[in-house]
């Protein structure tokens, strides 16, 4: 297994690519520690799993102290962590930048930027040396996408706090790396068609479905799948690196 002996602490634990992380981590022998906002979904994705070796915890990540609570609760379940997958994130709201409000702005920024940066702020010191971080970016990560001016940002943001973190934490050989997912089937892509195309969500599916090369939708366990890849010793002499999971959205 290739996970074996390992622990973990998942942020946005209870979400499509959060689970399936969290079920994968587990397959391979990792002891998980999944985070999410909201108490209820947390204990939802507990009973999904179905493992003494999952442990739960409600915290919101764009407060410091929630933060500072759930990489202490890490601590206490494991000693040091080997893998931190820093995911939670949300997509927001779709508009033109003119019509943008800025209180949309504002939530985009603070759970994709300020939760990502407080995440490494506080698991860092709790990782241990030759560990594992990896952040959710997004193909949006590294390209524009009209009517999303907010999670654009906030996910190239991920990109600049993966890079700072990489070289800061390569001393302690931990690796530091991004993920950029295409559309992924799940409710946050649901929710993103509706605000593309609130007459025809299908229509928005299609459109997303022809800018991939290989032709549909990535499935949260090819997520779960690279991860994995980052979280083990396969990827030792990979950090400040941007993993794109796209189906060759990004290539044009």
């Amino acid at each position: 297994m290739r996970l074996a002996g390992k622990s973990a602490v998942i942020t946005g634990g209870s979400g499509n690519i959060g689970i399936a992380t969290a079920a994968r981590f587990l397959a391979e022998g990792a002891r998980v520690l999944i985070v999410d906002r909201d108490a209820p979904r947390v204990e939802a994705a507990l009973a999904e799993l179905k493992s003494n070796s999952a442990h739960g915890l409600a915290a919101d990540v764009t407060s410091a102290d929630d933060t500072a609570r759930y990489a202490a609760e890490a601590q206490k379940l494991f000693g040091r962590v080997d893998v931190f997958f820093n995911n939670a994130g949300i997509a927001g709201a779709v508009a033109p930048t003119v019509d943008y409000r800025d209180e949309d702005f504002d939530a985009v920024m603070a759970v994709n930027v300020r939760g990502v940066f407080l995440g490494l702020k506080h698991m860092l010191p709790a990782m241990k040396d030759g560990g594992s971080i990896v952040c959710t970016s997004s193909v949006a990560g590294l390209r524009g996408s009209a009517g999303m001016p907010a999670y654009v940002a906030s996910k190239h943001a991920v990109v600049g706090l993966m890079r700072v973190a990489a070289i800061e934490a390569a001393p302690r050989k931990i690796r530091v790396n991004t993920v950029h997912p295409g559309p992924v089937q799940g409710d946050m892509m649901r929710g993103l068609e509706g605000g593309v195309a609130p007459a025809n969500p299908d229509a928005a599916h299609e459109m997303f479905v022809q800018r991939m090369r290989l032709g549909r939708y990535i499935e949260t366990k090819e997520i779960a799948d690279l991860v994995t890849f980052l979280a083990s010793d396969e990827s030792r002499m990979i950090t400040g690196a941007t993993m794109v999971i796209d189906a060759g959205m990004a290539g044009g």
